[in-house]
């Protein structure tokens, strides 16, 4: 079995700039091109992740439930990004049914122990077994209880990260707006093909951050993370890449780069 873990960005799928804003054309396509690639591909299978963008970050940063959860404004608070972060994965949901994907959400905010923003308890078996009877499970950036901080935040990375480790994907996709990443983020001139750990150093500076509202780090923080999996799992590759292009979607399924390619 071919297993590979795809990120939708909160970026792609939602106006960042404008709060609890859709794309709904785009997310319509993106589900079309993931129908169409493993219609394709039968020994293909996924666990797509998608971000919260403006529906989710507004809210969690106003109440800065990454850093901890204490009282009960900050309660309502946490309750607030779950409830954001839950509409907008019922409307990617909507998406993937539309494409006759049999997309079935296994919510980390219900399965998840977090010790100090770290993930230390997860159930796998409910998305071990959607991958086996053929099922599309689906996670996204959600709050998380957590024995220290009370509660926090996990980004799809977050959890990308922590599943890598158990059931070993091949790749792992982010697809964003950003064709890949920048070695002068701000001017947008050099692209930069590849990235290994050993060459980071050189480009960290130009990288930047996100555009709107992105309390789990944007672009740095994306590129760090990775490049540090994949130092703890050498075969593992990862592409950062814009699924707003037409096609690069499914290239990227089938296995081509169009865009950054993150490896040892």
């Amino acid at each position: 079995m071919s297993l590979i873990f795809l990120k939708l960005g909160g970026s792609l799928i939602t106006d960042k700039l404008h709060p609890y804003t859709p794309r709904p054309k785009k997310l319509d396509f993106l589900a079309q091109e993931i129908a169409s690639a493993l219609k394709e591909n039968k020994d293909l299978h996924l666990i797509l992740g998608h971000g919260s963008g403006s529906f989710g970050h507004p809210a969690a940063s106003g109440y800065k439930t990454r850093l901890g959860v204490s009282g009960p404004a900050a309660w309502r608070g946490f309750g607030e990004v779950w409830y954001q972060a839950s509409s907008l994965n019922r409307i990617v949901v909507d998406a993937l049914h539309r494409a006759g994907l049999p997309a079935i959400t296994l919510s980390p905010a219900a399965s998840i122990k977090a010790h100090d923003g770290n993930i230390i308890n997860w159930d796998h078996y409910p998305i071990q077994s959607a991958l086996l009877n053929g099922l599309l499970p689906v996670i996204h950036g959600d709050v998380a209880f957590d024995e220290i901080r009370g509660g926090t935040i996990l980004s799809t990375e977050d959890l990308f990260s922590h599943l890598a480790h158990q059931l070993k994907p091949q790749r792992i996709l982010l697809a964003g707006l950003e064709v890949g990443v920048w070695a002068d983020f701000s001017a947008h001139k050099q692209l930069l093909a590849e990235l290994t750990p050993e060459s980071f150093a050189q480009h960290a500076s130009g990288l930047g951050a996100a555009a709107g509202t992105d309390v789990t780090g944007g672009m740095l923080s994306k590129v760090t993370g990775m490049l540090s999996l994949i130092e703890q799992i050498p075969d593992l590759e990862v592409l950062i890449f814009s699924g707003e292009q037409s096609g690069n979607l499914i290239l990227a399924l089938g296995g081509q780069n169009p865009g950054t390619r993150l490896h040892r």
